[in-house]
């Protein structure tokens, strides 16, 4: 228990003593099962005999109903369950029989609380991020060059390779990375216009994380400044703006001024507010525009002023739900509160106006039009940004910038000066893996282990495909597919940009690596280890003669860190035959042989790491739940909670039914209750 952390702990405790004062009223054959296995394998060690583990004492509890209060805690104790976390794995373990029918009552129990629920969590108030916001104002003019450079876009298409109209992905292209190659190609972009900081992920999260994105006095400036230099900029003009003649060239003169400024400034509030714009809203900046032709200023140049204050507008910058509280009904301001959400989930940006027109109809909440509009924005090109922004987040490729092999000891992980890293080929392997599976709607099974994958002449190189030897060119990168019959490699987990990320300089981290499958793949990352635990000893510090695995038992024999080593010791070691720059070694340094065996959940035992994949697809709507989880936390802006718990289960039975395949898991997170849902409030009603 003690891998729960404290506070989990109580109130696993809470549910465990609840179960076991109840134990004398009239319960089922299987409620009482569920009593019994509580009494047994949890009290034990939280309050009996004055034993206290965690700081719990079980025996200060009473009753049992508060349990249905508490759905938090419900999901927690099934994850802990049914991943095999508890009980401890010196403790008797639950049979097998017993712990299914324990998970179904407590399944039974979470969903009549979170069925008995009226509404569900709502989508939290939040900003644009950076990414977002280039993108919104691209699409708002049409722009034909960037806003502003984004280092955030690990990947940059150089050969128009991506097509998803097509259904198929090219068997060669060129990319290239400006985050890792700081000389590579700058796509053109806006004169003088600078970006504001990059957005923060949260914790085993996204940027797109309501609690994250706030706007600061001192940002709000930003944003002021920021719209200010975009109407300025040299690039603002009719060759770059796709809609100049439509709202910023100056009327013929026989053409009524103000009637024309109505019209141009009502299509460009509502794309830019993503709904038709209450009267009161309309007027106020129809007041402002006025003022400014007073002085002197044409149609063209009082709309430049009209979108520097759109630009900076919270209406603009924030994303949020109305609920039919401006100029619109309730089902069309609904429609209107899920085109928003569906568009930022998928393109990254406005909805087009298609999307608007449809919603402002009333039609997207039927269940065929939205899928008839998923399909259309997923056969578009804007699809790119989805593409951009969620796989690099979920897979934490950012963290590869950071990984620094050591120069001595790993010469040849540079190349070019000023010391260029193969991370830069490494990461566009399982980026380009994951946009395959999108476009050629391919099984997202294959994201485990995969028959095909992308490799530059580098990559070949060094995976020992090809003799070895130096390879300078560190601008752009040309890859090609190439079929695999070796499964060791394939996927997502084994590829040398995860296998880098999650070593240190000199050696690998199985902890990390672990941690890394637990949260990335399964969805259930762990807690932050005790602060008081040593950090295992530098390899110059220990007996050369040990392996990783033997250095690791001093940890795994503490009490407050055996919780957390008994689930990610297994899968962090079944990665142990990759080095700590993603190759293959059968031996350390030393002359041991690497041991990568393990058990999967204590179920499902593996002594190499294709055993282990398949041990993984033997447990694949766990994989399922896990990236259905990550999706709807991108999409949602928030973390997950028990109310979401009823959709994953429903969307992992979708996705089933239609053969895992990528376009089933999309068009299944969509139809959730919890991304379709009324899931807000108006907050902003009084903004301008």
């Amino acid at each position: 228990m003690n891998s729960l952390g404290i506070g989990k702990v109580w109130k696993w405790a809470s549910l465990c003593v609840g179960l076991v004062v109840g134990f004398n009223q009239a319960y089922s054959r299987s409620e009482t099962l569920v009593m019994d296995s509580f009494q047994k394998h949890c009290v034990e060690c939280h309050g009996l005999k004055g034993k206290v583990k965690g700081q719990v004492d079980l025996l200060a509890y009473t009753g049992a109903e508060d349990i249905k209060k508490n759905p938090e805690l419900l999901q927690r104790v099934l994850e802990v369950i049914d991943f095999g976390e508890m009980p401890p794995e010196e403790k008797e373990p639950i049979p097998t029989k017993d712990q299914q029918v324990l998970v179904t009552e407590l399944k039974k129990m979470l969903t009549d609380t979170v069925s008995s629920q009226e509404e569900g969590v709502a989508a939290p108030i939040r900003r644009m991020t950076r990414f977002q916001y280039a993108n919104a104002v691209k699409d708002l003019l049409d722009l034909k060059v960037e806003v502003f450079p984004l280092p955030e876009k690990m990947m940059r298409d150089r050969s128009g390779y991506f097509k998803p109209a097509t259904g198929k992905m090219p068997a060669k292209m060129t990319v290239s990375s400006r985050a890792l190659g700081k000389s590579g190609l700058i796509e053109p972009r806006m004169d003088g216009v600078a970006p504001f900081p990059q957005d923060l992920r949260a914790e085993h999260g996204y940027d797109t994380q309501g609690d994250h994105l706030s706007l600061s006095p001192l940002l709000m400036e930003d944003f002021f400044r920021l719209s200010r230099s975009i109407v300025k900029s040299p690039s603002f003009n009719p060759k770059n703006v796709g809609v100049w003649k439509k709202y910023f060239e100056e009327p013929q003169p026989e053409v009524n001024q103000m009637v024309e400024l109505k019209t141009r400034l009502r299509g460009l509030l509502t794309l830019a507010f993503r709904r038709p714009v209450e009267d009161r809203t309309f007027q106020k900046y129809f007041s402002y525009a006025k003022q400014q032709m007073d002085n002197s200023l044409g149609v063209g140049e009082v709309m430049k002023e009209i979108l520097s204050a759109i630009l900076a507008s919270p209406r603009f910058l924030y994303l949020y739900d109305q609920d039919g509280k401006e100029n619109t009904d309730l089902k069309s301001s609904q429609n209107l509160d899920l085109v928003t959400r569906l568009s930022f989930f998928l393109w990254g940006s406005l909805p087009d106006e298609e999307l608007l027109q449809i919603a402002k109809k009333g039609h997207l909440a039927e269940e065929e039009q939205l899928r008839k509009q998923v399909d259309r924005m997923l056969a578009d090109n804007k699809m790119k940004r989805f593409c951009d922004s969620f796989p690099t987040q979920w897979l934490q490729l950012d963290r590869i910038i950071s990984a620094v092999p050591d120069e001595k000891k790993y010469k040849d992980f540079y190349y070019a000066a000023p010391l260029y890293r193969t991370t830069m080929d490494m990461m566009m392997e399982p980026l380009l893996l994951f946009e395959t599976v999108l476009v050629e709607n391919r099984s997202i099974l294959d994201l485990i282990d995969s028959n095909f994958t992308y490799r530059s002449s580098r990559l070949r190189k060094w995976y020992g495909e090809e003799p070895g030897g130096k390879l300078s060119g560190p601008v752009s990168m040309a890859f090609q597919r190439q079929s695999l019959e070796d499964r060791r490699h394939g996927g997502v987990i084994t590829n040398g940009a995860v296998m880098t990320m999650t070593s240190g300089p000199l050696e690998t981290k199985p902890i990390t690596r672990g941690a890394w499958i637990a949260g990335v793949i399964f969805n259930s990352p762990p807690p932050p280890p005790p602060a008081e635990v040593p950090p295992l000893p530098e390899e110059k510090e220990i007996d050369l003669s040990m392996t990783l695995r033997e250095r690791f038992a001093d940890h795994r024999e503490r009490a407050d860190c055996a919780g957390c080593h008994e689930k990610l010791d297994p899968l962090g070691f079944a990665l142990e035959n990759f080095d700590p720059v993603g190759r293959w070694r059968e031996k350390y340094h030393n002359g041991r042989e690497v041991d990568a065996s393990g058990t999967l959940f204590r179920t499902h035992e593996f002594s190499n790491i294709v055993e282990f994949k398949d041990a993984i697809l033997k447990e694949k709507n766990r994989f399922v739940r896990g990236l259905a989880g990550h999706l709807l936390r991108y999409g949602l802006g928030r973390e997950l909670n028990p109310s979401d718990t009823l959709a994953l289960d429903e969307i992992v039975e979708r996705v089933e039914e239609e053969n895992y395949s990528m376009k089933s898991l999309i068009h299944a997170v969509v139809q959730s209750k919890p991304f379709r849902g009324p899931s807000g409030k108006l907050a902003l009603h009084n903004t301008k």
